[in-house]
Formats: structure tokens, sequence, C-alpha cells
């Protein structure tokens, strides 16, 4: 390769509230705060530069040197340097501090630069939490026709499959990693499937005086009557803990996480749950 002719790419800015500012809101602008004398920052450098032009589509790079530039740095903050923020629609939504090796960047950027299909992601949930599951089945419907591994679409239209095809919802999040952001919706999603599905084999279930109850409570699940299932949930565990290992707990716990735990019925019944453990 000549060198000679390969011309390298100038990431220093001039004007913050033009190139940061106004600029986040068009696409993510990663600023790397940093300083001639600074050792780390002519590690940390050539690595975001690297990254910045492989992923040149979804953000961009400014790198800002703090001793020419003391009252922005001030203004965010910087009190130790190499400092890389993260600006979004003008505001700062992520950050990291200290030279980083490059696969851990490449880490932290994949949690931290939102993915192209996000606002329709957020649009889907909003209609979600509206109850419009049609609307929203179709905004994840064409993010994944373009998407295929969109894990978080999957993710939302396996909930909405749930109910109405098991087999299908767990289909969907078949291939998804376990991640801190995916593990306990996984995790919902495939204990409620396999109640919903053993309801065709009700001899699966132990016998207990219980029984019966717990698979009403199963039924309610199924028709989506999350309030009364846990009610009958919460009372299994009451008197029969061990039922069907445990599964009137388990149950609960799939039922929080997949409606959330923000959500009104989680927040009703959570205290309730916690005392039928204990008593």
């Amino acid at each position: 390769m000549n060198k000679k002719h390969m011309k390298k790419i100038n990431y220093d800015i001039s004007d913050f509230q033009k190139e940061v500012i106004e600029e986040s809101c068009n696409i993510p602008v990663l600023v790397d705060f940093w300083a001639e004398w600074c050792g780390p920052c002519k590690v940390l450098g050539p690595v975001l530069e690297r990254l910045a032009e492989i992923h040149k589509e979804q953000w961009k790079l400014a790198k800002l040197d703090t001793d020419k530039n003391q009252e922005i740095a001030a203004e965010y903050g910087i009190r130790g340097i190499p400092n890389v923020k993260l600006f979004i629609n003008g505001e700062v939504v992520n950050e990291f501090a200290g030279a980083l090796p490059e696969h851990m960047v490449e880490e932290w950027l994949k949690k931290a630069i939102p993915g192209k299909n996000s606002k329709l992601i957020i649009e889907a949930r909003k209609m979600l939490e509206k109850g419009d599951e049609a609307k929203a089945k179709n905004i994840l419907d064409n993010i994944l026709e373009g998407s295929p591994a969109e894990s978080e679409a999957k993710l939302l239209l396996s909930k909405i499959y749930l109910f109405k095809d098991t087999e299908k919802a767990v289909k969907l999040i078949s291939d998804i990693d376990n991640t801190p952001e995916t593990v306990d919706l996984i995790g919902s999603i495939q204990t409620i499937s396999s109640l919903l599905t053993r309801l065709n084999n009700q001899d699966s279930f132990n016998d207990s005086a219980e029984k019966l109850k717990y698979i009403d409570a199963i039924n309610d699940l199924k028709n989506k009557n999350f309030e009364l299932s846990l009610e009958k949930f919460i009372d299994v565990i009451r008197n029969d803990r061990n039922l069907d290992d445990d599964g009137a707990r388990k149950a609960c716990l799939a039922i929080f996480k997949y409606l959330g735990e923000e959500n009104e019925i989680t927040l009703k019944h959570r205290r309730d749950f916690g005392g039928a453990l204990y008593i």
C-alpha cells in the first residue's frame, strides 16, 4: 500500500455548537476530549479514528483539544482525559473515561449507539403500551423485513405472538443471545410458553389440593387476565409452594417481567407476592 497517497482524516473541530450540538441532531457524535501532552489520549485516539471510519454511517467522531477549549471542557465536567462523550440530539447520553482497548470500545459502542431502527422500536413499544398490537406488529414486521436479525424487534413481536401462536413466539427468540438487556424477557417468554403448552397435558402437573387453582391461573394467563392469574398463583404459593417445582413463583416472576417492573399490575401484586414467599 502506498502510504504517501493516503489522506488522513482530520477529526478536530473548531465550532462545537455546529459540529457537535447541531450535528448530533442528525447523527450521533462521539466527542474525544484530549490534549497533546496526554499519553493515553495518543493510544485511544487512533482506536477511535479506526472505528469512526468503519462505522461512519452510524456515528461521527469529533476531537476536542481541552487545552485549546478549556471553557467547553469545564462546561462538560472534564476532570481527566481521555474522556469520550456521546452526543445525541444535543445532549450527552453516554460516556467513558480512560484509554480502553479496541474490543472494549467496540462493546461500549454496540450498547451506546442507537440502532437504525431505534425510533421505530420506540414507536412499537408505545403502541404496545396503548394496547394497539396490530399497529405494533405492523411496525415490527417492517423492521424485521429489512433487518431480520434485529433482536429487540424479535422480542417485542414474540410478546405479541405469545398468547396467539406460542410456537412462533418461541421460534422468534430462539437465536437471540442472553444479554443483561434481554435475559429477563427471554426467560419470561420461555416460562409462559411452557405453561401454556402444558395446558394440553394437565397430567404433567403433579397432584395437589391446589392443582385445579394452578390450572385455572394458567388459563387466566392464557386469556391475558393477568390480575386474576397473579392472584391465583400467589394463593398457590401460600398453600403449596412445591407444586410443579415452585411453578407458581416462577409464573409470577415471568408475568412481572412480561408486563415490566413499572407496570401498574406488577406494582400492585409485587408486595403480595413477596409476602406469600415468606409465610
